[in-house]
């Protein structure tokens, strides 16, 4: 009964946090959560949430990543790799070397191995924070799709390497040649059996449940779909492979599938609705038991006694945090330069030996901006994985010993997780600030194309239609006024096609083609809303039951939800 309260407890307060942020824009949605969380742990009789790292990184970490992974764009993936793994991989292993060495300056009492277990604790970024921060700031799209899929990746090689760092400081030998080939064996067999494991899944959900039972099993399949990254997270830690990446491919391959399946209309609405809600829920519990571990890491940290490397007074840790996050923040800031301009260099020299000069972008140079630097420093903020990570640390050594400095290093990873994230809070606001962006209007006339061709089909498609229902209508000796009423359909939903197609038209500005669609927009939202309200007043004077009433708006729903669909997006 008591496990079952504190679930209803956090759902409770999860749903609370997300209303108190849009009270107070200028917070984060994470920071708002971990510091309700931690308030709520604080007191004596407060709530006590002991977090598992291997239960977290299943229940809440396997999930959300592979909803990421199904909802990245592939096309952006592909051609952005680059930045991304020069990031999700280099930039870990850049910060696990350089920051751990500076961390063993820190602590000299600190083994080596022990310093690069944290460096590697610190590595991974965190999505949600980014985007809970940078959803109302100028953020070019391109470049917060490289941090997306940045920490989308850097997890499983931060964790790779932690996995190393903390062996090697439990034996005391490393070898570079047997980590590389282990770390290559891990990443690779965990893609490998996520991909290979969802799809199989879209094999039996086609050829199987779909072909024969169509949309008769849309919840049961919904329900598979969840179970998915559980499955492909537990099989390939089973296998000795990294489960987060398992996930990751997972969600790669279904969202390839789902991009195939033109039918099954009610299963993409309910599949994206059920995923909305799980994934606001599982966002606001990580931050939350982020800040029920506060008090305990705290107190932990002044508490015990730190002999290996001398007492400490707490406002020396937070120093000790500062110069850390600072490492962390000047050796991000140094890789996005390196990689800037080795970037450059490549494609350029790919231009000369294909007779093709690289075009200049809009700062004359092509260099990436230092304002944009800035911001991608900025934007490296660390999030649940750091602090799931930290506390896997091993109590003991092999011979029975502590592990040094346990209690020490989680005080540092979580200082680290509130320090970039305040820093991220107030500095990529102002970085950001009146970013004059170049208008980038290539998925916009991506979308008129698109939806000029709709309209031909769908044109071509009604009079094929109307082709054959007429010679049918003829041999069944139809009579006229059902011709008559079918050509007037046929002939009113193709003006309706066509004026479609004249509104999109290339010889319409773009601005003006974007004026049209918002009043256009604007119009059919009144009607829909005034529509709906007129069912309701129906409804309320028994002119119409309960069913008709459900029926009716669900349709204006629809009709609204098509419309309203990307007003709930991050501007970016």
């Amino acid at each position: 009964m008591n496990t079952l309260i504190l679930v209803l407890i956090l759902l409770l307060v999860a749903s609370a946090t997300g209303v108190i942020a849009r009270f107070v824009p200028a917070l984060p949605t994470p920071l708002v959560q971990i510091i309700l969380g931690a308030l709520l742990a604080w007191p004596a009789a407060g709530l006590h949430v002991e977090l598992e790292p291997e239960i977290f990184l299943l229940l809440f970490i396997a999930p959300l990543l592979f909803a990421d992974a199904r909802r990245f764009p592939q096309r952006e993936f592909m051609s952005l790799r680059g930045p991304i793994l020069a990031l999700a991989l280099g930039l870990v292993l850049f910060t696990v070397v350089g920051v751990g060495y500076f961390i063993h300056l820190l602590f000299p009492a600190l083994p080596l191995a022990v310093s690069f277990a944290l460096a590697a604790i610190l590595s991974p970024t965190d999505a949600v924070a980014v985007s809970s921060i940078s959803g109302r700031l100028p953020v070019p799209p391109r470049l917060m799709r490289v941090l997306e899929g940045e920490s989308l990746m850097n997890d499983a090689s931060g964790l790779v390497a932690f996995k190393f760092a903390v062996a090697a400081a439990l034996t005391g030998t490393f070898s570079l040649v047997d980590a590389t080939f282990s770390f290559f064996i891990i990443a690779v067999g965990g893609l490998v059996v996520g991909a290979l494991l969802a799809m199989g899944f879209n094999l039996l959900r086609t050829r199987l449940i779909e072909r024969h039972l169509g949309e008769a099993t849309t919840v049961q399949v919904i329900l598979l779909v969840l179970l998915l990254p559980f499955a492909a997270y537990l099989l390939a830690e089973h296998l000795g492979l990294s489960g987060i990446l398992s996930a990751v491919a997972a969600g790669m391959v279904m969202n390839r599938a789902d991009l195939k399946r033109v039918g099954q209309l009610n299963a993409r609405m309910q599949t994206q609705s059920v995923w909305e809600m799980l994934e606001f829920v599982l966002n606001a519990l990580v931050f939350l038991l982020l800040g029920f571990q506060l008090p305990a890491i705290i107190n932990g940290a002044l508490d015990h006694s730190l002999h290996d490397i001398g007492d400490y007074e707490f406002l020396r840790l937070l120093g000790y945090v500062a110069i850390i996050s600072l490492a962390l923040l000047l050796s991000r800031f140094l890789w996005i330069w390196l990689a800037s301009e080795v970037g450059l260099a490549l494609t350029r020299l790919r231009g000369l030996i294909h007779g093709r000069p690289r075009l200049p972008t809009p700062d004359g140079n092509g260099r990436l901006s230092l304002r944009l630097m800035l911001a991608a420093t900025l934007a490296g903020i660390r999030g649940t994985i750091t602090l799931a990570a930290a506390l896997s640390l091993p109590h003991l050594m092999e011979n029975g010993t502590p592990f040094p400095n346990r209690e020490l290093l989680i005080f540092l990873a979580t200082g680290v997780i509130l320090f970039t994230l305040i820093t991220g809070s107030i500095g990529l606001p102002l970085v950001l600030r009146n970013l004059k962006l170049p208008r980038d209007t290539r998925e916009f006339d991506e979308e008129r194309r698109a939806r000029i061709a709709g309209a031909e089909a769908a044109i071509y498609r009604i009079e094929r239609f109307h082709h054959d229902r007429t010679g049918e209508f003829a041999r069944a000796q139809t009579n006229d006024e059902t011709i008559i009423a079918f050509n007037d359909i046929s002939s009113q939903l193709m003006a309706y096609y066509r004026e479609r197609m004249a509104l999109h038209s290339t010889e319409t500005a773009t601005p003006q083609l974007a004026t049209s669609r918002e009043l256009e927009r604007e119009t059919r939202l009144e009607a829909l809303r005034a529509e709906r309200r007129e069912y309701y007043k129906l409804r309320q004077r028994h002119r119409i039951n309960d069913n008709v009433l459900r029926k009716l708006v669900r349709e204006v729903d629809l009709a609204e939800a098509a419309l309203t669909s990307d007003q709930g997006q991050p501007a970016h």
